[in-house]
């Protein structure tokens, strides 16, 4: 009998020669290694962001990339992602993404 070929585990990838939790961002709908992802939760109607990843609550992930921000909002994907009614106001990610942006510019 022939030994079955190592399979890769279901819902992990390979990151750094180890395996990484995935999770799909809400934008472009992409899988990727968590750590490429920001993590977001909603505090009191507000989207923001969880870079530590220690916020409680129910999160999402995304791109840190405006183009996968604004892929979101018009998708309406927040509200879904976070089982939450009505519009949510994502000003301070917007703000944050803009300012990173910005910032890989710069140098």
């Amino acid at each position: 009998m022939r030994p079955a070929p190592p399979t890769r585990r279901r819902g992990r990838l390979m990151a750094r020669g180890r395996a990484a939790p995935v999770r799909t961002c809400v934008g472009c709908r992409v899988r990727s290694v968590k750590s490429d992802l920001l993590r977001l939760v909603v505090v009191e109607g507000v989207i923001v962001p969880d870079p530590r990843g220690r916020l409680p609550g129910r999160g999402a992930h995304l791109h840190p990339d405006p183009g996968c921000l604004e892929l979101a909002e018009r998708r309406r994907a927040f509200p879904r992602a976070f089982r939450l009614p009505g519009p949510l106001d994502a000003g301070a990610l917007r703000a944050r993404l803009a300012a990173r942006a910005a910032q890989q510019q710069d140098g």
